[in-house]
This record gives structure tokens, C-alpha cells and sequence, in this order.
């Protein structure tokens, strides 16, 4: 009998940028526009923490001055794959720091009934299973939608996948630890819990309503 996979320690970043921009983020005052503003600053900070893994070689270079030997990414590049709508708030500021990433997009919906993941879109860059992927999704509150996600990227054949989001619930990190130990989780902060209607408490609210201004 084979050992049982433990997960990965979510990490949460506790910088005080973050913590800072996190604030602002919550507050029901926050414009959509604010809201959107400050979803991108957090991408780029969050960014930076998920790819602190990636793999790098030497090159030489000629600087204006001499000739020396930098580091470069190595293989090929990653592919951000959001989980629709949502995660796209998450996608364009990390495209700003990485501009060379390819893009996958997975769409999902929770049943409010059950709180299910239903799939209703997905398209993956053909060489997908070559890259290494960061799956983005603002929240990640029961679990369903981020490991349903999950089970599509790996049957794609992906091997190496962080999962970022703005906000975790302790119920969302349980499921994806349950379902993908091996899926290291990055995050701004974990919440409370959920309340009964599966929503983050204390929360952001609805990240796609307030990303786009629907509600």
C-alpha cells in the first residue's frame, strides 16, 4: 500500500504591501475601478511568490561596460490558465509582469443548490502538458470549482501547477489539500470560514461582481 501524498503548506504572504492593499480591497467603499486597480497590484505580488520555484540557466550577456554570465528562464515558458470570470482580474497583472506566458481559460459555475462545479468552456494551449501552470481564481472558498479546475489541467497532462487566489476559506484549503496535495496554494490571507451560503466571511464579497461591476 502506497503512502498517501502529504499536501503542500499553503503559502500566505504577509508582506505589508499586501496586507495593505488587501484592506483597501475588502472595503465596500472600493470603486469597481478601485477594486480592479488593486486586484492587478496584488497579482503582480502574488506572482512573484508563485513563480519563485521556476527553473533558471546561465547565459552570457555584454553589458555596456563587459561581458558576464546572467540567468535566463529555462525550457519553456509558463502558461496562466483563469478560471472564468473571475480569474481574469488575476490574469492581466500577471501578463504584465510575465507578457511571454501562454494563456489557458477554463469556465466553471457553482450550483448554488449542491455548490458544484459545472463546466461550461475550457481551451488549453496544445503544449500545455510541457509547461509548468498557475491556475488563478480570486476565491477560493468550498474548493469544488478550483479542484474541478485542477482535474481538467492535470488530465491535460500538466505536471507542476500553483494555484493562486486573492482569498481562502479553511474549508477551500482542506478539499484542494484532500484532492491535490501536490498543488501548492498561494494566497493573501485565509478567512474565517464560509457561511451558508458558501460565501468567504469575512470576505471580499463577489470578486466577479465587484471586478465588473455587475451588482
Amino acid at each position: 500500500m502506497s503512502e498517501k501524498t502529504l499536501p503542500i503548506p499553503p503559502v500566505v504572504l504577509d508582506h505589508p504591501l499586501v496586507l495593505h492593499k488587501l484592506t483597501r480591497l475588502r472595503q465596500a467603499s472600493t470603486s469597481t475601478a478601485g477594486f480592479r486597480r488593486l486586484t492587478r497590484e496584488l497579482s503582480l505580488l502574488m506572482c512573484y511568490e508563485a513563480t519563485r520555484d521556476l527553473v533558471t540557466e546561465p547565459v552570457e550577456i555584454q553589458t555596456p561596460l563587459e561581458k558576464m554570465e546572467g540567468q535566463e528562464l529555462s525550457g519553456k515558458k509558463l502558461c496562466f490558465i483563469s478560471i472564468l470570470r473571475a480569474g481574469n482580474g488575476i490574469l492581466d497583472g500577471m501578463l504584465d509582469l510575465i507578457p511571454a506566458a501562454r494563456v489557458g481559460h477554463i469556465g466553471l459555475y457553482r450550483d448554488h443548490d449542491t455548490l458544484e462545479a459545472i463546466e461550461y468552456y475550457m481551451k488549453l494551449p496544445d503544449d500545455v502538458a510541457d509547461r509548468d501552470c498557475i491556475v488563478v481564481d480570486p476565491m477560493l472558498a468550498t474548493g469544488h470549482s478550483a479542484a474541478a479546475a485542477l482535474d481538467r489541467v492535470k488530465a491535460a497532462g500538466v505536471k507542476k501547477i500553483v494555484f493562486v487566489c486573492l482569498l481562502a476559506a479553511p474549508e477551500g484549503v482542506a478539499w484542494l489539500n484532500e484532492k491535490h496535495p501536490d498543488v501548492k496554494i498561494v494566497t493573501c490571507a485565509i478567512d474565517r470560514g464560509l457561511d451558508e451560503k458558501g460565501y468567504i466571511r469575512p470576505g471580499l464579497g463577489d470578486a466577479g461582481d465587484r471586478l465588473f461591476g455587475t451588482r
